[in-house]
């Protein structure tokens, strides 16, 4: 567990495949990567990874024009919304 410490300290961005091949070429004995994740979630470390980066749009999404900028809404029924939730049966995730 030192030496998994060790070089997660170094790298903590090393999962415990990087982490297996680290120790493999610094100590010249084979590691066992299951070995190194079940001594990992032991120790309650886990290798830092970037997140999807959702913030992006695609290049060829159609930008579409607001159309009620500058708009004054003064009457009732002059502007109408929608909102389209999807939902499929057996999937587990869920939009409200």
């Amino acid at each position: 567990m030192r030496l998994i410490d060790e070089v997660y300290t170094r790298c903590p961005f090393y999962g415990s495949r990087r982490i297996a091949a680290q120790l493999t070429r610094e100590r010249g004995d084979p590691w066992n990567r299951k070995r190194i994740q079940r001594l990992m979630r032991i120790m309650g470390i886990r290798g830092v990874a970037p997140g999807p980066d959702t913030s992006k749009p695609h290049p060829e999404n159609k930008i579409y024009p607001y159309l009620l900028r500058g708009l004054l809404i003064d009457k009732v029924n002059q502007v109408w919304s929608t909102d389209i939730t999807y939902s499929a049966p057996n999937l587990w995730r869920c939009y409200g």
